[in-house]
């Protein structure tokens, strides 16, 4: 294969890793192809234990014991507004080297957002070339552009040089409720983070994110017979309306601030006025003073509900996403990716993205995080979704030229976390 010019002083080892990755394209796609006919919805327990077991297969050929971690189960709120237990699969988790000077933390998910009644259920390759399936770019594609470039810096002399933590998870596509502490420790050892949530359809990778908060809010009001007692019921569906509407009226209001309220649960017979309510909503915020500004307007909104004659509200919920700004260690490890893109002729660019993935949490530990390593896709969480095939390969490469780099000294990993 043909490298730019940036890479002419590329050690041979470095050359035979990067053409095995060239030589491996097919199979990268035909496992990615396999594992994405393999529905594991977030709260598809039965098709993330099958999911897990692939992977611990998969993944046994790195030097190091594949763990399997269980995950604490956490809450939800039903439709009704009470508190049901949420069960998890577990956490695979992968040491290589834990001794070794520099420490790169990798990190992935294996749940989709495609539930096991879903009928996208199979990947197939679309007429223009591109890969078509649930979760082949997000990110059953993206844990195989891992695994193939771990398996092939493996080969390199300066591996050893290089210790590394990929940990799998299985909640990543409802907020990591259960994996989060596991990302958070995972982010305090590491000196720099790698994550393989796909790339941009044009190749561009992500910078800063925003940072994101799911909340339920449950409210409470008194039923009555529409006929016969309307004027004693305390509707908590028209309460939920009124909280809606407040929590929306932030919009536009704070720069990069967005609330969207997702759904209104409640209600039933319309000759009952209704008592429960639950309003479901997202919050957005580019910082954490927007965030702090975001939650004074929720504030204001259980303030509202609180003076409404007859009505209770509990929120569940918060902040599970941190802010990821483009720091001054950010920017530097941009730098190196862009380096690295360079050696491999790739102009990449960098942008930043109001999505949220498992980079923010490794970020808010004190990791600084490149998290869109994964494959060039698009159409995310839709039964469009793709990846295009050339960019495999491609971007397996460009995580083994990082890891070398770090590796080697090319690239300073310890001064990004002094």
């Amino acid at each position: 294969m043909a490298f730019a010019t940036g890479s002419a002083d590329l050690a041979a080892p470095t050359r035979r890793a990067l053409e095995a990755l060239a030589d491996r394209a097919d199979a990268i796609v035909a496992q990615t192809t396999a594992w994405s006919n393999v529905n594991s919805g977030s709260r598809n327990t039965a098709g993330l234990a099958r999911m897990a077991d692939i992977l611990a297969d998969a993944f046994a050929v790195l030097p190091g014991p594949v763990e399997r971690v269980p995950l604490a189960p956490t809450e939800r709120i039903t439709p009704a507004g009470e508190i049901a237990v949420q069960e998890h699969g577990a956490a695979l988790r992968i040491r290589v080297r834990p001794e070794a000077p520099i420490q790169i933390a990798l990190t992935g998910h294996y749940d989709t957002v495609f539930g096991a009644d879903h009928p996208f259920q199979r990947a197939v390759r679309r007429p223009d070339g591109a890969l078509h399936g649930p979760g082949v770019a997000d990110m059953k594609g993206g844990l195989n552009v891992m695994l193939a470039a771990l398996t092939a810096f493996e080969m390199l002399p300066e591996a050893k040089a290089l210790g590394y933590e990929a940990l799998l998870s299985p909640d990543e596509e409802i907020g990591s409720p259960a994996s989060a502490p596991l990302l958070a420790a995972l982010g305090a050892r590491a000196h720099a983070g790698m994550t393989y949530e796909p790339a941009l359809p044009d190749g561009a990778l992500v910078s800063a994110r925003k940072g994101s908060g799911n909340f339920s809010l449950v409210i409470r009001g008194k039923a009555a017979h529409v006929g016969r007692a309307f004027a004693d019921g305390r509707s908590a569906v028209v309460a939920a309306a009124d909280a809606a509407l407040r929590l929306h009226a932030l919009n536009g209001r704070r720069d990069g601030v967005t609330v969207n309220i997702g759904a209104i649960d409640g209600g039933g017979p319309t000759n009952i006025v209704p008592d429960r309510a639950v309003v479901r909503f997202n919050i957005r915020a580019p910082d954490a003073e927007a965030e702090a500004w975001a939650k004074d307007g929720v504030d204001a909104a259980l303030r509202a509900l609180a003076e409404m004659d007859g009505i209770t509200a509990r929120l569940h919920g918060g902040f599970t996403r941190p802010p990821k700004p483009l720091s001054p260690a950010l920017e530097r490890l941009v730098g190196y990716v862009g380096e690295a893109g360079a050696m491999l002729g790739l102009a990449l660019a960098f942008r930043p993205s109001g999505g949220v993935c498992e980079g923010n949490n490794l970020t808010a530990a004190g990791c600084p995080t490149i998290d869109t390593l994964g494959p060039c896709g698009g159409a995310l969480h839709s039964d469009e979704e793709f990846a295009i095939i050339a960019s495999f390969a491609e971007r397996a490469q460009l995580s083994l030229l990082l890891l070398q780099g770090f590796a080697s000294g090319r690239f300073d990993a310890r001064a990004l976390r002094p």
